[in-house]
């Protein structure tokens, strides 16, 4: 939960201690740092951990070097220009399996280099702790090993979210992003987007507007069919989209048939939807959203529609029994401001009586502010909202998902992915952002190395994973017969919607706590770490090429005996030996559990 950025001083520690579920994936980073002579050609590498169940490696784990995006104009004020790390290049990349240009690496002096390292637990694994080490070498002779232990808990997760979603994307700039056309060729075309559908699949949300023609079911059902059966090549196994938009031309009622009836007869009309109307009455007129949903009921009575208001307006437009599923922005939910000043969820409740209605949340550059002094919600009063931005805090980044526990959402909005794909590696501001709707970076062999182009996650895309284990967490300790329990501790970490920390670190504890009670309400036998990790200050005022640390840390450690040792620290706990004949630099192990931007018109 820590973004360590060139300048970030390594912390004191000794080892890696961390837990997870079955079918969960658990993350953390091993920090290298230069001290006073920097290092050439670093290379990590990692077997595994051996337990109860045997060597849990393999595909199942990745390891990946996280790559900068040098940011110069910032998302909001209060952060500071520089190099952010987000991009993550593989070693071994997850879609493609093939090697990658993640390793080695070099290190400038007084300067810090992380790799980040994926595990996935898997579902059939053993409960116990297993034992393992990561190793690090460089030039001139350095080693050095990091001990990690992973506790499997006595939970499953599932491979389907339970909270559904509907991320866009768009393909042409995927297409611009890997080819430098339009993708001409509808072949290349979806070989691509079912990359990255896969690789959202594996982070838990579905990409849901990949269009295929509504015309050729044969086709459709080739292409997208897998990822709605839970047969598509994912590393969680059987996991589904939970969600296929509409998305076939014209909007005629025949159409709209002939599309419902075909995901009736495949099983998939009950994850099946109509973005009726986008932001009224800015994107639509409200006049226009019930023109279209009366062509949706007449084609298709059982398919959902859904708009992106709130049920204020719906109500004082006429439009509320137009709309199934109601979305509002995160701002306008548990606001801080006038007409939605404190927790509106509660003005939900009657309409969410008649079951075929859905509340599910979005965020938009609201979070960050739309334009400085432009319904700049996220400059309001210090407001911390969720947000997906490269230059926000992780815990920022991981704090959708509770947000919508908190408010009984049952699923998430994002209007893109892919919005500044072509430039990700260099340029990601939007909308007043960096990341607005660019959450994947383009995996072309010129950049990573391999011969076949993959899709590149972000870290972005790590926290909002480890978000959407937390949900699951929550889900486990209320359906196991305290849901008290759970919103108490969500409650605790997010106080309002506007008031997520910057401290990584409460994370941690919330997810400790819900682990803790799960296993107390199942009275499933498991033996707590024998050394659980203290987690260092992680309140973030971000870098920059001489800017300060995103995250004021604690204070970089003495190095024994002078510079001339090397120091071994690991973010939370420490140390092993290293060991070599010209000991080069320091080593830190930052640990982190694994754990829409819509354009806002000014008002």
């Amino acid at each position: 939960m820590v973004k360590v950025h060139p300048n970030t001083p390594p912390h004191a520690a000794q080892a890696v201690d961390v837990s997870g579920a079955r079918n969960e994936f658990v993350s953390f980073q091993v920090v290298v740092n230069g001290n006073d002579t920097g290092a050439s050609n670093v290379r990590a590498s990692f077997p595994g951990v051996t337990g109860p169940g045997g060597t849990l490696g393999g595909e199942d784990l990745t390891l990946y070097r996280e790559a900068y995006l040098n940011i110069t104009q910032t998302s909001t004020p209060d952060v500071a220009t520089g190099q952010w790390p987000d991009g993550l290049i593989p070693d071994v990349d997850e879609i493609a399996h093939e090697k990658r240009s993640a390793f080695p690496f070099n290190v400038p002096a007084h300067e810090s280099r992380t790799v980040w390292i994926d595990v996935h637990v898997p579902a059939g694994e053993a409960v116990g702790d297993y034992q393992g080490q990561v190793a690090i070498t460089a030039d001139s002779g350095f080693s050095a090993t990091v001990p990690v232990t992973l506790h499997v808990l006595p939970a499953t997760l599932p491979s389907t979210s339970s909270l559904a979603s509907a991320f866009l994307i768009f393909s042409g700039n995927v297409c611009r992003a890997h080819t430098g056309s339009d993708c001409l060729s509808t072949t290349v075309r979806d070989d691509l987007l079912a990359k990255y559908q896969r690789m959202a699949l594996d982070h838990r949300f579905t990409i849901t507007n990949i269009d295929y023609p509504g015309s050729d079911w044969s086709a459709f059902d080739a292409k997208y069919g897998p990822f709605l059966d839970g047969h598509a090549d994912t590393r969680l196994q059987g996991a589904k989209a939970t969600s296929v938009q509409y998305y076939t031309w014209p909007r005629d009622v025949s159409h709209y048939k002939a599309w419902a009836d075909h995901l009736r007869e495949k099983g998939w009309l009950d994850r099946g939807f109509d973005y009726t109307g986008d932001e009224p009455p800015y994107g639509i007129s409200y006049a226009d959203i019930a023109t279209r949903a009366k062509v949706v009921r007449e084609g298709a009575p059982d398919l959902r529609t859904l708009v992106t208001t709130t049920l204020a307006a719906a109500d004082q437009n006429g439009v509320t029994d137009d709309i199934d599923t109601l979305v509002p922005v995160v701002n306008f939910i548990d606001g801080v401001t006038a007409p939605f000043l404190g927790d509106q969820r509660s003005l939900y409740d009657g309409w969410l009586q008649n079951p075929t209605k859905r509340l599910w949340l979005y965020q938009s550059c609201m979070s960050h502010g739309c334009g400085y002094g432009s319904n700049a919600a996220g400059n309001v009063n210090g407001a911390g909202w969720p947000s997906y931005m490269v230059d926000a805090s992780s815990a920022r980044n991981r704090a959708m998902q509770w947000t919508a526990y908190l408010e009984g959402a049952t699923g998430e909005l994002y209007y893109e992915t892919a919005n500044m794909l072509p430039t990700a590696w260099t340029n990601q501001y939007s909308f007043n952002g960096n990341g607005d709707g660019t959450l994947f970076y383009p995996g072309t062999p010129g950049k990573i190395g391999g011969k076949t182009d993959v899709p590149v996650p972000s870290m972005r895309l790590k926290y909002l994973r480890m978000g959407m284990q937390d949900y699951e967490w929550l889900k486990l300790v209320s359906d196991a017969g305290d849901p008290d329990f759970a919103q108490t501790v969500a409650r605790g970490l997010i106080p309002k919607a506007s008031a997520v920390s910057d401290e990584g670190s409460a994370f941690e504890t919330a997810r400790r706590q819900l682990e803790q009670r799960y296993v107390e309400l199942t009275q499933a036998v498991v033996v707590p770490p024998t050394n659980p990790p203290t987690y260092p200050p992680t309140t973030q005022t971000p870098p920059g090429d001489g800017g300060t640390p995103q995250e004021p840390l604690t204070s970089s450690p003495s190095l024994p005996n002078g510079p001339e040792k090397p120091l071994l620290a690991f973010g939370g706990c420490s140390s092993s030996g290293a060991t070599g004949a010209a000991p080069l630099f320091g080593v830190l192990l930052a640990l982190v559990f694994e754990g829409r931007r819509r354009k806002k018109k000014a008002r």
